[in-house]
C-alpha cells in the first residue's frame, strides 16, 4: 500500500536539507506519494532533482506555516495533516506545523520534525523563545532527526528532548557516481581553462555569506576563477561583490543546476564561508569528487574532512584566513591532487547514502507502526 506523506519545508529552494530530501523521496520510489509545502511562497527549486515517476504534487493553498501564534491558523493546519499517513517538518520555519499537533492532537498523524542548521539570524547564538518554543513543540513528534553532532548536544540541552527521541542521521550522498570524470559542459556558459576554479554549491543566502567569498578569492595572488552554483535572493550582493573587486569577468553563477556529481570535478578547490553549517552534504560531494575544501571551523566539517585536509579550515571566518588557506592550494596541483584523494577514499568510507536511506526507513516506519513499508 502506497504512504501518503506531507513535507512541511521552511523554504524548497534546493539546499542541503531539500537536497536529502529528494534524495529519499527517489529511494523510497512507488512505495510513496508526496505532498509538498514551503513556507517561503513560490520557493519550489528543489523540484526539478525529483526523479522522473515519483508521485507528488505541489500543495494547493495550504494552510500559512509562518505567522504570529494563532489558534485558528494551528487548527488549520492541524485538519490538513489529517489527511496524511506520515507529515515530516524541516527546520524552524515549519515548527508550527508540530505545534498545531500540539495543540490539536486528536486525528494528528504521527510526525517527524528534521533540524538541519540555521539562518543568519541564529548563526551567532540561538533565540531563547525560539529554544522555548521548540521545547514545548517537539514533544507531538515522534521523533526529531539531526545530521550534526553539534545540533544533536543542542537538542538535548537547549531544546531539552529526551535522548530516546533524539536521532542523529549522518547524511549521506552516492559516493560512486561522484568517481567518474566532469562533464566539461555540464556547467552553462563556463568552459574550464588553465587557470584554477574555486567552486562552491550554495543557495545565495545571506548565511552563506558569498561575498566574503569573492574577497577572499580575489585576494589569491594568481589569476583564479571562481563559480558559485546556486540560486538565491543574495545574487546581486554577490554581483556586486565581484565588480567592486574588479572579478567580474572571473566569477561565474550559473544558477541551480541538478546532478552535481556532473560538474562538481571541474572545480579544483571546493570552498564554503557560511556563518554557520551543520554536516554540509556539498562538503561530502566535494570530498567525494575529490577535492581539497577551503572552510572556516564551523559544525563538523573539522571531523568530515581528511586529516590531511585540516590544515586547510580556516580558525577565524575572515577573508585573510580563507585567502591563506587557499593559496597553496591554488599554487601546488600535486598538494591538491593529494589532499583531494585523502578526502574521497574518506567520504566513501563514512558517507556513502546507503546507511542514510536505511535509517530514514526505518525511523519513518516505526513512526507509522508499519516496518518494512518503505523498504524495497
Amino acid at each position: 500500500m502506497t504512504v501518503n506523506i506531507l513535507h512541511l519545508h521552511s523554504s524548497f529552494d534546493l539546499g542541503g536539507k531539500e537536497a536529502r530530501a529528494v534524495r529519499l523521496m527517489n529511494a523510497f520510489g512507488k512505495r510513496a506519494r508526496h505532498t509538498i509545502v514551503s513556507g517561503v511562497e513560490g520557493a519550489y527549486g528543489a523540484r526539478a532533482a525529483i526523479a522522473k515517476g515519483i508521485a507528488y504534487e505541489i500543495a494547493q493553498d495550504p494552510p500559512p506555516l509562518t505567522g504570529k501564534p494563532s489558534v485558528a491558523r494551528y487548527e488549520a493546519i492541524a485538519r490538513y495533516m489529517q489527511r496524511f499517513d506520515l507529515v515530516l517538518t524541516y527546520n524552524w520555519g515549519a515548527v508550527d506545523g508540530v505545534m498545531a499537533a500540539r495543540v490539536f492532537a486528536k486525528g494528528a498523524p504521527p510526525i517527524v520534525h528534521h533540524e538541519d542548521g540555521f539562518n543568519a539570524d541564529e548563526a551567532d547564538g540561538l533565540k531563547r523563545t525560539r529554544n522555548y518554543y521548540r521545547r514545548l513543540a517537539l514533544g507531538a513528534a515522534h521523533g526529531l532527526v539531526v545530521p550534526s553532532e553539534r545540533l544533536e548536544q543542542i537538542a538535548l540541552t537547549a531544546w531539552k528532548q529526551p535522548a530516546g527521541r533524539v536521532h542523529r542521521i549522518s547524511n549521506g550522498i552516492p559516493t560512486r557516481l561522484y568517481a567518474g570524470r566532469p562533464d566539461p559542459k555540464a556547467i552553462p556558459g563556463f568552459a574550464k581553462g588553465k587557470e584554477p576554479v574555486v567552486g562552491t554549491l550554495a543557495g545565495l543566502r545571506a548565511v552563506k555569506d558569498l561575498p566574503l567569498m569573492v574577497r577572499s578569492v580575489g585576494g589569491v595572488p594568481q589569476n583564479v576563477r571562481l563559480v558559485i552554483v546556486g540560486e538565491g535572493p543574495e545574487r546581486q550582493s554577490i554581483e556586486n561583490q565581484a565588480a567592486a573587486m574588479f572579478m567580474g569577468d572571473r566569477v561565474h553563477l550559473p544558477g541551480f543546476l541538478a546532478d552535481p556529481n556532473r560538474y562538481i570535478g571541474l572545480f579544483d578547490v571546493f570552498m564554503l564561508t557560511s556563518l554557520s553549517e551543520q554536516q554540509p552534504i556539498s562538503v561530502m560531494e566535494a570530498m567525494a569528487a575529490g577535492l581539497p575544501v577551503v572552510a572556516p571551523r564551523v559544525g563538523d566539517i573539522a571531523s568530515m574532512v581528511a586529516p590531511e585536509n585540516l590544515p586547510f579550515l580556516a580558525d577565524r571566518r575572515t577573508e585573510v584566513e580563507l585567502r591563506d588557506r587557499l593559496v597553496p592550494l591554488i599554487a601546488d596541483p600535486a598538494l591538491r591532487a593529494s589532499v583531494g584523494a585523502a578526502n574521497r577514499a574518506r567520504a566513501a568510507a563514512m558517507f556513502d547514502e546507503d546507511a542514510m536511506i536505511a535509517a530514514y526507513a526505518r525511523l519513518y516506519e516505526g513512526a507509522m507502526r508499519r516496518p518494512g513499508v518503505l523498504q524495497p
